[in-house]
């Protein structure tokens, strides 16, 4: 889990993540889904001092996000530390002599994410009217306007503005059609293709994709380590800055220590290529292979000295939905709505569209906060 502490004070992002890692943790007693607070340990060179400085400033000035429970009760929403390299080398004796401050963050923990789904997954099939449908994908969505017929349908009709969605489910030669009132558009790498299919060429939004490794570590400079570490975000010139959290330090719920993810642009086959260019593309950039480790190996040692090359092993890897190039600064979590009856945001406002866009890290930490601000913001307006 990440709390947001490193995004702009007034950012989606930022309001999002605290919100959820609250719910989170409430979520995980409630259900007996594993957990575990680690606090994280932010550390940082003479150079980044003040970096980690100001995120400690920044920590005090965070107001609670809108449905928090701390409002009420008065605590403080994130709290973090101060402390010396010497510290930072007291609690965690392997951190590199050159570390001298760290920002200590005791919220920061880590969670059985399959449990979690799994608890989702149940709350769906037992709430009424709930409904999942697995191995199927959307080939089509057209805005349907009150009383009209939407565009390449003719078997749906509806007196509400809405969205027919069209679906294959397994290897079926046909697909199936539906019309929805409301549509939730949460489709992680998949989800501005759903938008520029409704959208004109010159409004459609750009895509980039980073790609993230992670290692398995076993071997020396890691004895008794037991909370996550993160390096400082590079956000000098020409760094990529925002855009990676560093190649840091994290557990699983057994002890098993990580290294990652580190970020690597990749880039679909262009337009003007041939169908066959784009099988199995996400599949192969998926697939994780050594051609990382060395990299990612020099970027630990700037804090963890003593971790070797040999005991790294590649372990699995992700990719984050970009809105932004390589060296686009920050971006916000976006959360978009469009309507049928313009089939672009604004116009009448029935029958909504709402796309959740560039969810990367810490989509996992906010997730149930934005489900709280579809329902409890967007659709009760």
């Amino acid at each position: 889990m990440i709390s947001g502490l490193y995004y702009p004070i007034e950012s989606l992002k930022t309001r999002l993540c605290l919100r959820g890692r609250q719910m989170l943790y409430e979520r995980c007693e409630k259900y007996n889904i594993p957990y575990r607070k680690t606090g994280k340990m932010v550390v940082a060179t003479e150079r980044q001092r003040p970096y980690i400085e100001n995120l400690h400033a920044k920590s005090m000035k965070l107001k609670c996000p809108p449905h928090s429970t701390s409002r009420e009760s008065g605590e403080s929403i994130l709290m973090t530390e101060l402390m010396s390299g010497t510290q930072v080398r007291d609690l965690e004796p392997n951190v590199s002599n050159d570390i001298v401050a760290g920002l200590w963050c005791p919220e920061t923990g880590i969670i059985n994410s399959h449990s979690l789904m799994e608890s989702l997954e149940k709350d769906i099939i037992d709430s009424e009217g709930g409904e999942l449908v697995y191995s199927t994908r959307v080939v089509r969505v057209d805005p349907h306007k009150r009383s009209t017929k939407a565009s390449g349908s003719t078997d749906v009709d509806a007196v509400e503005d809405g969205w027919v969605i069209q679906t294959v489910t397994g290897d079926a030669e046909t697909s199936d059609s539906m019309l929805a009132k409301t549509l939730i558009n949460a489709s992680g790498l998949s989800g501005p293709l759903i938008v520029n299919s409704i959208l004109p060429d010159p409004t459609r939004i750009p895509m980039y994709y980073a790609r993230g490794s992670y290692a398995t570590y076993s071997g020396p400079g890691i004895s008794r380590i037991s909370r996550l570490i993160y390096p400082c975000p590079d956000t000098g010139k020409g760094a990529h800055t925002f855009q990676s959290l560093g190649t840091h330090l994290t557990l699983d719920l057994q002890g098993r220590v990580r290294f990652g993810p580190d970020i690597e642009w990749i880039s679909p086959p262009a337009d003007d290529q041939p169908p066959e260019a784009d099988v199995d593309f996400w599949a192969r950039h998926l697939i994780p292979d050594e051609s990382r480790l060395s990299e990612m190996h020099q970027a630990v040692t700037r804090y963890l000295p003593k971790v070797t090359l040999e005991g790294m092993q590649p372990d699995f890897v992700g990719i984050r939905p970009k809105l932004v190039p390589p060296g686009g600064g920050f971006q916000d979590f976006v959360v978009r709505t469009d309507y049928p009856s313009q089939g672009v945001s604004g116009g009448c406002r029935r029958g909504p569209l709402i796309s959740l866009l560039g969810i990367e890290s810490p989509g996992l930490t906010a997730s149930l906060a934005i489900a709280e601000l579809v329902v409890e913001d967007i659709l009760q307006c």
